[in-house]
């Protein structure tokens, strides 16, 4: 093309080469581009019509230029290629400029006029492509880089607390070339090396470590919940296998248990010389425990219970240690003295010897492999009149007398069983926990990958790391501020459940069921969006995620399925709430519920549900109070629709089925408001100013990411207008861009062992 005589003869032609050459550099030309070119050409009076037919040949898409050619326009252009120029027709002139003076020639004004002002017409002018010859173009895109603005481990410090030995004690447990990492096949010796690490731990006093002083242990609960929470940063069914043992099994024993309970089995507990087990769930009956059949009758002659399964629903199923190495069992049953029920108790029952032989009428099968956590050996477990002593009674809450007689100090079959399911909320502590330091593992991951992983990146320059894309940072930055948020929530129940008060054990009890279905549902939906953002790495099992994905799935249902924890949470809320209102009718009902709502919504009139001003977006009290109005709004509403179907006539059980979605909606919404009034609490506290700062901005934007999340509930109730809503996806968009610089910074302050994290693509030298 170039040798030309057209363009030897009029050097004005060069105006439209690099518009051509763009137009075949194109992936996808579209025919629109044609049609624009065509008009270009055709629109240019001083071309001789041979000149244009000539033109029109060069984008014939039947007859593309060769890859030599494309080669030699493309020299030709950056030769007098000026990066001041922006676009294609600028660099064409100043091509044909060039090209006239070397052919001692001068171009007319009025051809490069009628060739701007038609370029401009068509839109060629706004088209910015002139990076794509410019060599090592800079955006603001790809100068984004990690740059931390806080010390790290003063954050680290924060986040520790007063935990922080025990933490770097079980971190360097963990750590150490023992618990390097095994393959989960084949399943027998996975298995056996869990429960060996167990071992290690119980060694090192981890296991004892919540029971008394007295039994072997350090009178330490929250040093317990401290462990497995460090624990998960390691193997998953150690963890789970560490809380079967220490935890469901052992704390069983310790709450529910007397004296002569704790001095009989604690320490051994505590050792790991007595593995055992924790049956409840039964394969009837999950997460309604009252409603489960198997039985433990009364035997007046020899004073001796029968614990008996009388039909298939009623085994104990999916039971953790039960398949392998469990020798004893704490295992709930309905307590049966001449032929009355007096429900739900708890028995340690023998299950096999320490050989390995299963004990008379004891039947055991294995779960065999499962989604996640095939190193915990679960099974099925059958009682067929299984004959045991009358102290194997765990009675602190209930007990039977030297006359045979049913003996509690608790009259009522359903407070003592609430008091004694009360006493074990602990596991709805450790399983949140457990699941937030996954979160936080593949979070890590997927963050420690996207700074590096470089792909695509502008015209002319280099590519630019995956975590510089906006969509991306939306993708994993909002759930590392929610990692904070719940790491405050979290310790804030722990303390709760620590040092609570008789008259808060319900309202506790709502909090460690919802903040427990909050944070594994969180955890589930974390590690997807952690694997996706990883690509194909995510899905290679040497990155971890995978284990983590599975392994954790499970704990939606563990300790209660999600759904119904969140219904648990809503009832518990409606309880309190109707002390309130007491007798009222719907309509005062409305009319409490609004005045109350009402006390959260002062910025509530026209001028403020439509404000975009950045200052009042970033308010603390103005998340807050956004928070706590939807939470009131939405449980006034639920209460006020369940007392007008009740007062209609419908039955109370009918009227809690309608409304359970209402009720889901409830319980999200307190423990949405719970999470984020602890972490703008927390950070009252902090004096640290680097720290201080980098977590306001985290909790900004987790305030403002939930309230995004649930715009359209905002919109309905008119508390925002549409352009509110706007800018508030606007600034969750911005706070991801600031925070994204720290983002490296802020998953170091989690401290994760590198042997513990050990993905490929976590590595710090790595892609």
């Amino acid at each position: 093309m170039l040798a030309s005589p057209y363009f030897k003869k009029n050097p004005k032609l060069y105006y439209f080469l690099p518009i051509f050459y763009r137009y075949w550099m194109d992936s996808s030309p579209m025919s629109e581009e044609i049609s624009s070119i065509k008009e270009l050409i055709n629109g240019q009076n001083w071309l001789a019509e041979e000149e244009k037919a000539f033109l029109m040949e060069q984008i014939d898409p039947l007859h593309p230029p060769r890859p030599k050619t494309l080669h030699s326009w493309n020299s030709l252009i950056l030769q007098s290629f000026d990066p001041s120029q922006k676009n294609l027709p600028a660099i064409g002139i100043e091509l044909a400029l060039k090209q006239a003076k070397e052919q001692h020639r001068e171009l007319d004004n009025e051809s490069e006029l009628a060739f701007v002002e038609t370029s401009q017409k068509l839109g060629f002018l706004e088209r910015n492509t002139g990076f794509s010859f410019q060599e090592g173009h800079i955006t603001l895109t790809s100068e984004h880089d990690s740059a931390t603005s806080f010390d790290v481990s003063a954050l680290q410090d924060i986040l520790e607390g007063n935990q922080a030995a025990l933490i770097q004690k079980v971190k360097s447990v963990i750590s150490a070339p023992d618990f390097a990492y095994v393959a989960p096949d084949p399943l027998i010796e996975y298995r056996q090396q869990v429960f060996d690490w167990c071992k290690i731990l119980a060694d090192h006093g981890l296991g004892s470590w919540g029971f008394p002083k007295e039994n072997g242990g350090k009178g330490d609960m929250e040093g317990y919940f401290t462990i497995m929470e460090t624990l998960s940063y390691h193997d998953l069914s150690l963890v789970i296998k560490f809380g079967v043992q220490f935890g469901l099994w052992g704390m069983s024993v310790y709450y529910l248990g007397t004296e002569k309970h704790h001095r009989k089995y604690l320490r051994e507990i505590g050792s790991l010389s007595l593995p055992g087990c924790f049956a409840m769930t039964e394969t009837g009956h999950g997460s309604n425990v009252k409603g489960i059949r198997t039985t433990a009758t009364y035997n007046h002659e020899d004073q001796t219970f029968s614990i008996h399964s009388p039909d298939p629903s009623s085994r104990k199923e999916y039971i953790g240690n039960a398949a392998v190495h469990g020798q004893m069992a704490t295992v709930f049953a309905k307590l049966v003295i001449d032929g009355i029920d007096y429900g739900v108790n708890a028995f340690v029952v023998p299950l096999r010897d320490e050989s390995g032989k299963l004990e008379n009428g004891v039947t055991i099968e294995d779960c065999g492999r499962k989604m996640g956590l095939n190193g915990v050996d679960n099974g099925v477990i059958y009682f067929d009149q299984v004959i045991i002593p009358k102290e194997n009674m765990l009675d602190k809450y209930a007990s039977v007398n030297e006359a045979g007689e049913f003996e509690s100090p608790i009259s009522s079959d359903n407070r003592r069983f609430f008091v004694m399911l009360g006493t074990l909320v602990g596991g709805r502590i450790g399983i949140p926990r457990s699941a937030l330091t996954a979160a936080k593992s593949g979070l890590t991951i997927a963050i420690r990958y996207g700074d590096k992983r470089r792909q695509f990146g502008p015209e002319g320059g280099e590519e630019v790391p995956i975590l510089n894309y906006r969509m991306h940072q939306r993708r994993l930055i909002p759930p590392l501020a929610t990692s904070y948020a719940l790491n405050f929530a979290l310790k804030y129940l722990t303390d709760r459940f620590l040092n609570k008060a008789e008259e808060e054990a319900q309202e506790i009890e709502a909090l460690a069921a919802g903040l427990k279905a909050y944070t594994t549902w969180f955890a589930t939906a974390t590690l997807q969006e952690a694997r996706e953002a990883c690509g194909g790495k995510g899905y290679l099992s040497e990155n971890r995620i995978d284990a983590l994905k599975n392994d954790t799935e499970i704990y939606t249902t563990f300790e209660g399925d999600n759904t119904v924890l969140m219904q648990l949470v809503a009832k518990s809320r409606l309880t309190e709430f109707r002390q309130e209102f007491g007798d009222m009718n719907v309509f005062g009902i409305f009319n409490f519920v609004t005045d109350k709502a009402m006390t959260y919504v002062s910025e509530k009139n026209p001028l403020i549900i439509r404000s975009t001003n950045s200052e009042h977006l970033l308010d603390f009290d103005f998340h807050l109070n956004a928070f706590r109005y939807r939470e009131q709004a939405i449980l006034g509403s639920a209460a006020s629709r369940l007392k007008r179907l009740i007062n209609g006539g419908m039955d109370s059980f009918d009227a809690f089925n309608v409304c359970q979605h209402h009720l889901i909606n409830v319980g999200q919404a307190y423990i949405e408001r719970v999470v984020l009034e602890q972490f703008q609490e927390k950070i009252k506290s902090i004096a640290d100013k680097g720290s201080k700062k980098a977590l306001t901005q985290m909790c900004q934007l987790y305030a403002l990411h939930t309230l995004e999340k649930n715009r359209g509930w905002f919109l309905e109730q008119d508390y925002m207008e549409g352009v509110k809503t706007k800018a508030i996806r606007k600034m969750v968009n911005q706070l991801c861009w600031e925070i994204r610089p720290d983002a490296i910074a802020l998953t170091d302050a989690f401290a994760i062992p590198e042997s513990c994290l050990s993905a490929p693509i976590a590595k710090r030298e790595s892609l």
